[in-house]
């Protein structure tokens, strides 16, 4: 049996569902890695804290919904991690990848309930993850220095 495991929710960004806090990923991802799995977090949403001794990419951007090769993963893809390089690779064919269309997830029911409905506006403007996920500027902080 192969022991390797990649966790990659997607549609977590900032426009799709607002990045939710994910902090209850990494412990059970921790246990599997105690176990001899090789383990792997990569998603679109967010993490304010470490994510442990579980390697992590997080905050990946473009997110799903706005058409971010995140969306383009399978499952059964490997995908490598490498975090001296600051490189996320999905180790499939070029030709393959490129004919791949994004999954759009369903995110009919997390517009209603727990606030979300109050905050469906904000989530609209939100700008990228890479971007700081705001939904409003200052022409002062886009000028380059």
């Amino acid at each position: 049996m192969k022991k390797v495991l990649g966790a990659g929710p997607r549609s977590g960004g900032p426009r799709a569902n607002g990045m939710p806090e994910l902090h209850k990923l990494p412990p059970p991802l921790g246990v599997l890695q105690e176990r001899g799995f090789k383990v792997a977090l990569v998603t679109d949403g967010r993490m304010s804290g470490a994510s442990g001794k579980v390697p992590a990419a997080i905050h990946v951007s473009p997110e799903a919904l706005l058409g971010g090769d995140i969306g383009k993963v399978q499952n059964g893809d490997l995908v490598r991690l490498d975090a001296d390089k600051g490189e996320l690779t999905v180790l499939v064919p070029a030709a393959e990848w490129a004919a791949r269309q994004p999954v759009q997830a369903d995110l009919a029911r997390n517009q209603f309930g727990t606030g979300r409905d109050l905050f469906a506006g904000m989530r609209q403007l939100a700008t990228a993850a890479e971007e700081g996920a705001m939904t409003f500027s200052h022409p002062l902080w886009t000028q380059q220095g």
